[in-house]
Order: C-alpha cells, then sequence, then structure tokens
C-alpha cells in the first residue's frame, strides 16, 4: 500500500517566494514492519551481500557504562513486552525471562559484528545518489554508542546487485548491543514517497525566519489543537511547513537542538550533502503522518539520542571519501 504525506496547510513558498529556490527534493521511506527479502529495500532487513566479502565488523571502542546484551535478549524482550501490551498477560517465568533481558552480559572481547540499518535499491528510491556503476545502498552500524556524538558507528556501501554472485546466508550477528537494544531496529519494508521539503528555521536569514514566524503565530491562531500558544504557533513551520520527520534520503536538515553548520568533507573540504536520515520514529504523530496510517503506533525499535535523527552526509565530490555523521 502506498504511504501519502497529507498536503500541508499553505503553500508556503508562495506565501514566501524566497524559499522557493531553497527546496530540495526528499524521498520518505515510510517504513513499516514487514518481511522484506534481500531483494527489496528495507530498513533492519536481510542484505545482498556476496558470500566471498568478509562482513563488517567495529574494533571499538566502545564507552562500557552499562552491560551489553544479545540481540536475542532484545527480541525476547520486544516480543514479551508486546504480549503484555495486548492485555494477554504474563506467567511468572515470562515475567522472569522479560526481567533477566536487561541483565547483560560481560563485554565479548573480539569485534562487534556491524548490523544491517538499510538496503536501497535505486529503482526503488527517485534520485538515490550512487556510484556509476551502481545500484545498491547498503547502511550497516555497530549497535552501540560511539563518542563524541554517542551514536552507532555506520559503514556505508554501494555496490552493484547484478554482480554479487553467491549469497551470503547466516551473516553473523553482534554479540554485544546497548542494554535498551535501541540501535536495533526491526525488518521493515518501504514506501517510498518523493516530497518537497524547506529549510529549517535555523538555516534561513534571521529576517526570513522571523517574518515566517509571524505570519504562523497569525495564520494558525485557534486552528490546530496541538498548537495553541504563540511559541507553539511561531514554531509552526519547523514542525508542519519545512522539514519531514522520519526516515529519508535526500532533503534537508532538521536542525533544532543543535546551531546548523557546514558538513565538510574531510578529504576534500568540499560540502558535503544529506544521503540517509534515520529517525527514532516510523510515525510521530505530526500533520506529516501519512493518511493511510492515521492513528497507527508502529514501533520499529530505533532511537538515536531522545528522539532525534542521525544524519548521514556524503561527499557529491567523490563516493570514495568518508561518509559523516551527525545527530540533530
Amino acid at each position: 500500500m502506498a504511504r501519502t504525506t497529507p498536503p500541508r496547510r499553505a503553500d508556503i513558498a508562495a506565501v514566501f517566494p524566497e524559499l522557493a529556490p531553497l527546496a530540495r527534493r526528499a524521498v520518505r521511506l515510510h517504513p513499516r514492519l514487514g518481511a522484506p527479502t534481500v531483494r527489496d529495500s528495507s530498513v533492519g532487513g536481510p542484505l545482498l551481500w556476496p558470500a566471498d566479502e568478509p562482513w563488517p565488523v567495529c574494533e571499538g571502542p566502545h564507552p562500557k557504562d552499562d552491560l551489553p546484551v544479545s540481540p536475542a535478549a532484545v527480541r525476547l524482550r520486544r516480543g514479551l513486552q508486546e504480549a503484555a501490551r495486548s492485555g494477554e498477560g504474563l506467567t511468572a517465568p515470562e515475567r522472569a525471562a522479560l526481567e533477566a533481558t536487561h541483565t547483560g552480559h560481560p563485554w565479548s572481547p573480539g569485534p562487534n559484528a556491524l548490523l544491517p540499518v538499510a538496503q536501497l535499491y535505486a529503482r526503488d528510491i527517485p534520485g538515490l545518489p550512487h556510484p556509476e556503476g551502481t545500484d545498491l545502498l547498503q547502511v550497516l552500524w555497530c549497535p552501540l554508542n560511539h563518542d563524541p556524538q554517542w551514536m552507532p558507528a555506520a559503514k556505508v556501501v554501494w555496490r552493484s546487485s547484478a554482480e554479487v554472485g553467491e549469497l551470503l546466508v547466516e551473516p553473523p550477528l553482534p554479540a554485544d548491543v546497548t542494554q535498551y537494544g535501541e540501535y536495533l531496529p526491526e525488518p521493515c519494508v518501504l514506501h517510498p514517497e518523493v516530497v518537497d521539503e524547506y529549510p529549517a528555521p535555523l538555516e534561513l536569514e534571521r529576517d526570513l525566519a522571523e517574518r515566517i514566524a509571524d505570519w504562523t503565530e497569525r495564520e494558525f491562531a485557534g486552528t490546530d489543537p496541538r498548537y495553541l500558544h504563540p511559541e507553539e504557533l511561531r514554531a509552526y513551520y519547523q514542525s508542519e511547513l519545512s522539514v519531514a520527520p522520519g526516515w529519508k534520503v535526500g532533503g534537508w536538515g532538521p536542525w533544532s537542538f543543535s546551531d546548523p553548520s557546514v558538513m565538510r568533507c574531510a578529504t576534500c573540504e568540499c560540502v558535503m550533502s544529506p544521503l540517509l536520515t534515520i529517525g527514532s520514529d516510523a510515525l510521530d504523530g505530526s500533520g506529516w503522518d501519512p493518511v493511510e496510517d492515521r492513528g497507527l503506533a508502529e514501533d520499529i525499535g530505533i532511537l538515536i539520542g531522545r528522539s532525534y535523527h542521525m544524519q548521514l552526509y556524503y561527499c557529491s565530490a567523490s563516493f570514495d571519501h568518508p561518509h559523516l555523521e551527525n545527530m540533530q
């Protein structure tokens, strides 16, 4: 089933023509729980990975404030919690098993296998950036925190799906994930949708940002129960008219709690471009939720910081240059 972002309540670029040349196309991925295969674009699904290519690992270091748990423990916990929420109730052994999933185990001495995060076929994602001769973007990460931003450490792989050959059937799983498993995505199928975005207020000239805030305060007063106070109305452009939340390719950065900064390639100093945005919520209850999913609550297992976003940037001068990661 297709996913459709509701029309914005105002054509903001018509009201403020200065925004028109700043529009960027983003492809919202709309991950929903499912059973993707290696031939599908997915979040948290299996990767089309060559059998003769080593599976990537992370050598650390990893902050060791809390004991890690296994992916199996997180999956068991989620299943038991879902059973409890559904009203089935838990038996005494199940309650004990749920408690045990938080206990943790000693840190594994060896490297930690990376975990599949996203697989995107160019055929499914309009305008997906990719090197010539490739048609597939794969993103993996170490599902543990890493300094200095306290996020997973990601690996970006581009490849030609036609040249993979024999497939790796059982890739290794990481021995260690964070105690709460917030970087272990559930398998999801995607429903890509192209939308237009405009810069967050912090990326606009101050005068333009102020004029937009003044206008939204006047325009939307008393029209939306989620925006009752003047400060909330002044933030309406940020929340509802500029940057789409959630998982997407391209578009603008969701700058909010931190000031914008220019993302420059560490190799060539070129300004980098947004590649993939990883959201903490597939659905957030905002006016951006697709019309087909209104009222749906679906947890795909990811939490970045305090419900923030993790963005990966790529160097448009060379796909061989290292990507950059940022929390927003």
